[in-house]
């Protein structure tokens, strides 16, 4: 298996793409941390059911504190730490709205999980993943940051931010063999992007599906295959990239 004996923290892995990616990987060989701000059950629950190991891990990440006990929890019950997947983020929980009509407040609360959130999980983790002799962190951005989102300046700002601190992050840790790398997907069929759209579902989805070359609409399996790739030793040599797995929405 791809990831026999790796330890792997997923942000965000109490529900949809998290707890996709932890399924995923578990089933490749890796030990997984679903760590959420959601309850975990869920994930712990089918990762065991199929025989994987998994820790389910209560994470705030706008909380430096709660970052690092997530951290040191982590290296006190596997020894270690080789990936990191930042997942976590204000999606289906913010409001949509014209760039003026946004309050201050979702903005703010938008930087700090998708933006600081990312950097303070980083900086709980790299030191495990110095100690384990490097390690790959995965961030999760979005076609948003890369083809504009109107509507939601928000999140695609957060979004860009990710693309950037990836790409700053790979040349700072890379002399310690940690590899950083983005995946962007377009909007995926999660409970999330229910929650965004809302009545209007339909209607968007079939717009997304029809400005991509592969015109379908993106699913939790789409993505996996992306995530377990990066987390392997199969991208060793791959660092500082953004990943688009959006159908050919946007080729760079």
């Amino acid at each position: 298996m791809n990831l026999e004996n790796k330890v792997v923290v997923v942000t965000g892995g109490g529900r949809g793409l998290g707890q996709a990616y932890a399924q995923a990987m578990a089933a490749e060989g890796a030990k997984v941390v679903a760590a959420d701000i959601r309850d975990t059950a869920e994930t712990v629950a089918s990762v065991e059911a199929a025989g994987g190991d998994i820790l389910g891990l209560d994470l705030d990440v706008t909380d430096m504190a709660s970052c690092q006990n997530m951290a040191d929890q982590t290296v006190a019950k596997y020894g270690r730490i080789d990936g990191l997947v930042n997942n976590a983020a204000l999606y289906g929980d913010i409001s949509g709205g014209r760039f003026n009509e946004l309050s201050e407040d979702q903005w703010d609360r938008v930087m700090s999980v998708n933006v600081k959130g990312i950097w303070q999980c980083c900086k709980a983790c790299v030191p495990a993943m110095k100690e384990a002799g490097g390690g790959s962190i995965i961030n999760i951005s979005s076609l948003a940051a890369t083809y504009g989102m109107p509507y939601a300046i928000d999140y695609a700002t957060s979004k860009a931010a990710v693309i950037g601190m990836t790409r700053s992050l790979a040349r700072e840790l890379g002399r310690s063999w940690i590899r950083v790398n983005a995946v962007a997907p377009s909007a995926v069929l999660t409970e999330g992007t229910n929650d965004f759209m809302g009545e209007v579902k339909d209607k968007a989805l079939a717009v997304i599906a029809g400005n991509q070359s592969l015109q379908a609409n993106l699913t939790t399996d789409d993505m996996t295959g992306t995530i377990i790739y990066l987390a392997s030793d199969a991208s060793k040599f791959v660092t500082g990239q953004t990943i688009m797995v959006d159908g050919g929405s946007v080729m760079l």
